[in-house]
């Protein structure tokens, strides 16, 4: 077997093993290296321009994960699981900007020019921070960089959960989280203690058009 073939193997193992675990052993404890090295390989994810806006909060406190638990509605994994990401995105995200395209320009990856020119379309898509497209782009980004936390995680042999029941308010209430942050998701990383139902998917066929949309009934 080709290393190439080998590799695809392994990433489509993950894929496949990846679901929706929702019951967690409590005494499995994730270090703060563990996570770190999960989130840093899910920012590897593509955003906007390469803004970057995700934002994290981990909380893998028992008694804040206490707080959480009735704000999100009293579901277990919250305290069971070894921490929760609050997958966050940040509308004020340009303040990064002119690091990231200076590290680009210092790596060769683009000229000074360009970079000038990328930051002056980044401030004007940015113009007005809570705009509906700059909160549409802050979920796709958001999205994206949650999906990468859960292949990483269970690359590793860990078990994710995304939450989107909870109560947005109360969870920034709770945890100081201002407007400046659109609120993506929750997700739920630590060790199973049971495995997760077993899903379906719809066939292909049924979700999958070409060149054109079929027409509605």
């Amino acid at each position: 077997m080709s290393i190439k073939v080998k590799q695809e193997s392994l990433f489509s193992d993950v894929i496949r093993d990846r679901h929706s675990v929702r019951k967690y052993d409590p005494n499995w404890k994730l270090s703060k290296d563990e996570i770190n090295e999960i989130l840093k390989e899910a920012t590897l994810a593509p955003s906007g321009a390469n803004v970057q806006p995700w934002r994290f909060l981990v909380i893998d406190d028992q008694a804040k994960k206490e707080i959480l638990l009735p704000i999100a509605f009293n579901q277990e994994q919250v305290v069971q699981a070894s921490a929760i990401i609050a997958v966050l995105g940040d509308s004020q995200a340009i303040e990064k900007v002119e690091q990231i395209y200076s590290a680009a320009v210092e790596a060769g990856y683009m000229t000074e020019e360009a970079k000038s020119q990328m930051i002056k379309n980044i401030n004007g898509y940015y113009s007005d921070p809570h705009s509906d497209i700059v909160k549409r782009s802050l979920l796709i980004d958001g999205g994206l960089v949650s999906m990468q936390i859960m292949l990483s995680a269970k690359a590793r042999g860990y078990d994710t959960v995304p939450m989107a029941g909870y109560s947005e308010p109360e969870f920034r209430k709770a945890f100081g989280i201002s407007d400046r942050y659109a609120t993506v998701m929750l997700i739920a990383i630590g060790k199973a203690a049971q495995p997760a139902h077993p899903t379906v998917r719809l066939p292909l066929d049924e979700v999958t058009f070409w060149n054109t949309m079929p027409e509605q009934s």
